[in-house]
């Protein structure tokens, strides 16, 4: 049986050139990765709820508890966010899809409509995720157009549920494989 060589498709194959990307191309191959999709709270040195749709969230250590997230240097709110000592992730469910995008908007009050509680150190935690993460910020790193943040979890609490999952620019919800047993 004879193999054919394949040619990468132009738009699906890049190489740098001097360090150069085609940043709309590198992001769409960066988008072949499913990630969960959070949204991050804190509240504001004049007291205000502030928040953003964030998917570049991961852990990071078991011990001790360690979480980071990376944070636009474009966000409306990055100063507000980039000072905040404390922060809440938020988990978020299959469900909760048109929240994602009411937080990755400019809206001056994203909170407007959201139910939400209050963390012990006042952190908005969203209704219905499926978990939270209470943070103090432990560090920051300098990440070129972001700022990489890493937290030490103080408490979570998780609800369990279905995850809302991002892929290829859009949202998706997970399914057990079918390969693999229960």
């Amino acid at each position: 049986m004879k193999v054919k060589k394949s040619k990468p498709h132009p738009k699906r194959s890049a190489r740098t050139k001097a360090g150069h990307f085609d940043r709309r191309n590198f992001r769409h191959a960066l988008g072949q990765f499913a990630t969960g999709v959070t949204i991050v709270t804190a509240r504001a040195k004049d007291g205000r709820p502030i928040g953003l749709t964030v998917n570049s969230f991961t852990s990071v250590s078991l011990d001790p508890p360690l979480v980071l997230w990376c944070l636009s240097r474009q966000a409306t709110d990055f100063a507000a966010l980039n000072a905040a000592g404390l922060f809440a992730v938020n988990v978020l469910s299959s469900r909760q899809h048109r929240l994602s995008r009411q937080f990755a908007t400019t809206l001056a009050d994203k909170f407007t409509g959201v139910e939400c509680e209050n963390s012990p150190d006042g952190s908005p935690l969203l209704k219905g995720a499926t978990a939270h993460f209470i943070c103090r910020v432990a560090t920051r790193f300098d990440g070129g157009d972001h700022v990489i943040i890493l937290g030490q979890v103080e408490e979570y609490r998780w609800n369990g549920g279905e995850p809302l999952v991002f892929h290829s620019g859009r949202y998706h919800v997970t399914t057990r494989h079918p390969d693999l047993p229960d």
